[in-house]
């Protein structure tokens, strides 16, 4: 339990039903630990409800987190902790999804191998709302194969079955597991380990990261023949009762084909014929040109110093997740467009027309010019692109107030980078 408290209080997370905080959990437990042990050895200890939120996803869609109480969200962790090497050890070596030792990165590496060999007729699976259609019962008796503690399961089922909090109403659950919850990781690989074992034993190629899968196939009749089989289609729906998602599902060449925010050109350097490399999806680059221009509004009431520390944060986790890729170039242009975002910041800080001609002396600008840009009825952002800005708030500059581009970041931490298959473009910097 303690190391458990430890793990949720650095995952930090919001308040559940309770209203209790992440920082208020280590006290709690300190005052009340043998109290929760001794109610849940007699049976005599029940979860709180969940507390539903939706957050936004593409297209205008959203999603609903389950957000247990932090008090279960560390007895759920503790759980997680013991029984998860029961199961780990069983688990398949192409199943990357939260386990350790196994990483997203690996994953889509493992994709790029199996296309550079020829698997390139790709049966993409989309499983429809997974974590709401889980079967409570099959759960339940795949875990019941290795966990024989009748008080661990009485917990898993309590969890399981617990209500959720929507805008204050319970709702009662009687399948799938609230995303949010430290145990669902677990609990979907244990469910879907079923489907690696049938996979396997029919000798496919395929790639699984929790609930997002997809198999691999040299041809495209081979492709069909795999999405319509009992290993595939059929034991989902039979066996593991979970729906397929036809809109989103399909057969795959490698450029129309997208896996955890990366997708897949082919290369273009003699001797690499039918070769492909990793790019980021377009959805990954909107998502960090969405964050980067929120973060450099004109109007947030931020100081350039707070600016540059948030963006360090974003790009930072952003490079480091993305790093396998080729994104070279794409990063040169976008580094260009944060500074100016950066620019722009700065010339609407100034404010006032005197105030700007006074700061653009003291940057080197003489005294007619000074004037002439300080009263300019051109509209920020397109002096924020203009000589005068780009030669007297330069890169130098900028570097000096804590600012790092992203390309340089991106060579630190690229593993063995090499020039891109693409032809590299000149590097300006403005």
């Amino acid at each position: 339990m303690q190391r458990a408290c430890q793990h949720v209080v650095s995952n930090k997370g919001s308040a559940g039903v309770d209203g209790m905080t992440v920082e208020e959990l280590s006290s709690f437990l300190k005052l009340n630990r043998d109290k929760i042990a001794t109610a849940l050895v007699n049976g005599k200890y029940l979860p709180q409800p969940i507390l539903g939120v939706e957050i936004p996803k593409s297209k205008g869609k959203m999603r609903l987190l389950g957000i247990p109480t932090v008090v279960d969200r560390m007895l759920q962790q503790a759980v997680s902790q013991v029984i998860a090497i029961k199961f780990e050890m069983e688990f398949e070596d192409y199943s990357f999804g939260f386990r350790p030792n196994h990483n997203a990165q690996q994953a889509v590496m493992t994709v790029q191998q199996y296309i550079n060999e020829g698997y390139q007729h790709i049966v993409d699976i989309d499983l429809e709302s997974f974590f709401d259609e889980v079967d409570h019962s099959l759960l339940m008796q795949l875990l019941y194969r290795k966990v024989k503690c009748p008080i661990t399961l009485r917990l898993i089922r309590l969890w399981l079955r617990a209500p959720i909090k929507i805008n204050g109403k319970l709702t009662k659950r009687r399948k799938g597991v609230p995303q949010g919850s430290p145990l669902s990781p677990l609990l979907s690989n244990i469910l879907l380990h079923e489907l690696d074992k049938e996979l396997e034993k029919r000798g496919l190629k395929y790639v699984r990261y929790a609930d997002d899968f997809s198999i691999y196939t040299k041809s495209d009749a081979e492709a069909r023949k795999v999405g319509n089989s009992p290993a595939c289609a059929g034991f989902l729906k039979n066996k593991l009762k979970m729906p397929i998602n036809r809109e989103k599902s399909g057969i795959r060449k490698p450029v129309h084909f997208e896996i955890l925010g990366f997708k897949f050109v082919p290369t273009y350097v003699k001797g690499e014929k039918g070769k492909y490399q990793t790019v980021v999806s377009e959805k990954g680059w909107s998502n960090l040109k969405r964050t980067i221009k929120a973060i450099t509004k004109k109007t947030a009431p931020k100081s350039f110093s707070e600016r540059i520390r948030l963006l360090k944060e974003v790009y930072q986790d952003w490079l480091q997740y993305f790093r396998m890729a080729s994104i070279y170039g794409k990063l040169q242009t976008l580094d260009s467009w944060m500074r100016n975002r950066l620019r722009l910041c700065i010339w609407h800080d100034w404010k006032k027309p005197e105030r700007k001609r006074k700061n653009l002396m003291r940057l080197g600008v003489d005294k007619r010019h000074a004037y002439l840009w300080s009263r300019s009825r051109m509209g920020r952002w397109a002096i924020a692109q203009s000589p005068i800005l780009l030669t007297t708030i330069t890169l130098e500059r900028l570097q000096k107030r804590g600012y790092e581009s992203m390309l340089d970041y991106y060579l630190k931490v690229a593993p063995h980078y090499h020039e891109p298959l693409y032809a590299r473009p000149a590097r300006t910097v403005v």
